[in-house]
């Protein structure tokens, strides 16, 4: 990632931020809606899911530019994602779901190169976790 996706990224975060909650029903609603099948890996009640999803976001976004700090976490949730049945293919379901999510949530801030950095930030957050599950899986 560029500095400059970087820094799009962390200050779009920051606007979500204050609708976080509104964020994360946003963002289950649309992974569901995009994929039925996925809802069975996930709790009836989804409170504690959805903090935390938005910690998780909230602690990735805040370490882009010293991203060696967490990749070693990553890689693990990555793993453990593995024992829950995660396929390889709900990672792109679960991309979606978040850049809809922050179109929504955002509005005419979600600009194009703001789409364009949460999509850096998204593929390498996934790329990391892919490749340590697949590692788990071999």
């Amino acid at each position: 990632m560029t500095p400059n996706q970087i820094e799009l990224v962390q200050a779009s975060w920051a606007k979500v931020l204050p609708i976080a909650s509104i964020a994360a029903d946003l963002f289950y609603d649309k992974l569901f809606q995009l994929d039925p099948s996925v809802r069975r890996y996930f709790p009836a009640n989804l409170a504690d899911q959805k903090k935390k999803l938005m910690q998780m976001i909230g602690k990735v976004v805040s370490s882009l530019d010293s991203l060696e700090t967490i990749v070693p976490a990553v890689q693990d949730l990555g793993r453990r994602h593995v024992g829950y049945g995660v396929r390889p293919e709900h990672y792109s379901t679960v991309g979606s779901a978040l850049l809809d999510t922050l179109q929504t949530g955002l509005g005419e801030d979600f600009t194009p190169d703001v789409s364009a950095a949460w999509a850096a930030a998204y593929g390498l957050l996934s790329t990391t976790m892919l490749d340590a599950a697949n590692e788990a899986a071999a």
